[in-house]
């Protein structure tokens, strides 16, 4: 009688998946009106993609492509880092602005000095204006 070969069982066929490269990342969230982005910043050069493709074909236009890489021209790391996006919810341009926040607010975990240059001058709460003096 012949024996039929021996099937995977589902615990190997798992532990077989998870064999993926870890590699060391910094991630934080950024939201804007309901467009919520997830950002991870790798400390490799290379680009950056949102949702699986290159952020240059997401986002057609050259303002918004501007946006999203405004906190990494500012720091001037491009040659440094790569990030990965995924981004969901809202407008185009609510995306581009949700994920310049959460690079932003990967930045700072990058590099805690980048906290001061990346902070966004100006107003001191939503409506409050810094206080005038006459003199």
């Amino acid at each position: 009688m012949p024996v039929a070969p021996k099937k995977k069982t589902i615990h190997k066929i798992k532990k077989e998946k998870k064999e993926v490269k870890k590699e060391k990342y910094f991630e934080a969230v950024g939201r804007r009106k309901t467009s919520i982005a997830r950002v991870r910043i790798y400390s490799q050069k290379g680009g950056i993609s949102v949702n699986g493709k290159d952020y240059l074909k997401y986002f057609p236009i050259l303002r918004l492509q501007k946006t999203v890489v405004a906190p990494i021209a500012e720091m001037k790391v491009s040659d440094k880092i790569s990030a990965t996006v995924k981004v969901k919810g809202g407008g185009i341009k609510c995306q581009a602005e949700a994920i310049r926040l959460g690079i932003a607010r990967a930045l700072s975990l990058y590099n805690t000095d980048f906290r001061k240059r990346l902070r966004k001058v100006g107003l001191k709460k939503a409506r409050r204006a810094p206080q005038w003096a006459k003199r």
